[in-house]
């Protein structure tokens, strides 16, 4: 398969080098429009502005801050290009080989905060649907693309979007090097919060110290038995953050915050889970303290003035290889990039997990790099851009018909 492009995969890869320096462009744009979690309005309101001028047939903005261009078919399944606008923040900018905000196009690169996660497929997915329409091409079914806002924060953007918007498959794009990925371990904040009582430090028998149950539920966790998925890996359970509610250092805390990485697998049963933590927890107690185990309550305000508190937990999920969306858009990539397509897995937790959890399938696409993403190299390729701009435009034109013939099975987690 893919030895040899068919007329229709040619003009497609004509299609994309023609829209090459104009998406570039757009892409350059959008790294150098700042837009950190709950933050996004101004490259918001550049992706609906471009997305107008390129004539996408409907471009709004919901209550929450997402950008959401549909391009109309002919009542066939819908499909989704998804991608989040907003970024993680840069660290020390000295570390930069060019400004974080730059768009520096150097050496068949651009450069810049969020170019790999994921402003360097918003890029391509926009202009990949925009070239198809101008060229005259028929959608068999709706195509949207869709820029959701705080992935970066448990999803905000996606779990409000879902509300409104169930497409019939989703095509995220998170960083795959352009190859397909089908799913990826959740991902949980646990806080174990623990109570005892302050006293002064000269005086230790007058108080109750948290941070010995602290630490001895630390070492406790080490005999804490995890599952292991056959194809996503094992669970794990780290500590990563502490906080105690004193700032002298002579003073014993009354309370102390210890934050754990949980990173979940299929099978895995939330209140189960926090359940077996609460016992290894109380455990650990010693006279005079208490302790309770639970996921992170995060409160969330958008750009919009949305205020929302989610758990800070993202599902983990697998599609399965023999799934129409995996198969289907292997053939259908693989026919328009002139290459075997490979399928794998996410080392990092996505909006899919969201997705997934409401029943639509949902596989990654992307032009970006998984090992550049939050990093101070954070770069896109522009040669990896424009063939992705081929791939967007076949799975517009073909998954749809593809999910159809394959049936209408609906994806779920683990």
């Amino acid at each position: 398969m893919g030895e040899k492009r068919d007329p229709l995969s040619a003009r497609l890869r004509d299609l994309a080098a023609r829209e090459r320096p104009a998406m570039v462009r757009s892409c350059q744009r959008l790294i150098q429009t700042p837009s950190p979690s709950g933050q996004e309005g101004a490259v918001v309101d550049l992706v609906a502005q471009e997305m107008k001028a390129l004539g996408f047939d409907e471009v709004s903005v919901d209550a929450v801050g997402n950008v959401v261009g549909r391009m109309q078919g002919e009542g066939g399944p819908s499909v989704m290009f998804n991608c989040h606008v907003d970024h993680v923040a840069p660290g020390d900018e000295s570390r930069w080989p060019f400004p974080p905000y730059s768009g520096a196009l150097h050496e068949g690169y651009i450069w810049g905060v969020g170019a790999s996660d994921t402003k360097g497929a918003l890029a391509p997915q926009v202009y990949a649907v925009a070239a198809l329409r101008r060229a005259g091409f028929t959608l068999p079914g709706d195509v949207y693309v869709v820029g959701v806002v705080q992935e970066e924060v448990n999803g905000l953007g996606t779990r409000n979007l879902l509300q409104h918007l169930r497409p019939d498959a989703v095509v995220l794009g998170e960083a795959t090097a352009n190859q397909i990925a089908r799913g990826h371990r959740g991902r949980g904040e646990v806080v174990v919060r623990i109570w005892g009582r302050a006293a002064h430090a000269s005086a230790p028998e007058r108080g109750v110290n948290p941070h010995q149950v602290a630490a001895r539920f630390i070492l406790a966790l080490e005999r804490l038995s995890l599952p292991t998925h056959p194809e996503l890996g094992a669970s794990s359970l780290t500590p990563t953050l502490y906080r105690t509610d004193q700032v002298s250092g002579n003073v014993i805390p009354g309370e102390v915050d210890l934050h754990l990485d949980w990173r979940v697998v299929p099978g895995m049963e939330v209140e189960a889970f926090l359940g077996r933590l609460q016992a290894l927890l109380d455990e650990c107690l010693i006279p005079g303290s208490k302790a309770e185990v639970g996921l992170m309550q995060r409160h969330l305000r958008s750009y919009k003035g949305h205020e929302q508190t989610i758990a800070a937990l993202t599902m983990p999920f697998l599609l399965p290889e023999d799934h129409a969306l995996v198969w289907g858009s292997r053939a259908i990539l693989s026919q328009a990039l002139g290459r075997e397509v490979q399928v794998g897995l996410w080392r990092f937790t996505t909006d899919g997990g969201h997705f997934m959890g409401a029943g639509i399938p949902t596989i990654g696409f992307s032009p970006c790099e998984e090992h550049l993403a939050h990093t101070a190299e954070d770069r896109v390729s522009v040669a990896l851009m424009e063939e992705s701009m081929v791939g967007y435009m076949a799975l517009a034109l073909h998954l749809g018909p593809s999910l159809k013939a394959g049936g209408s099975d609906k994806g779920a987690n683990g």
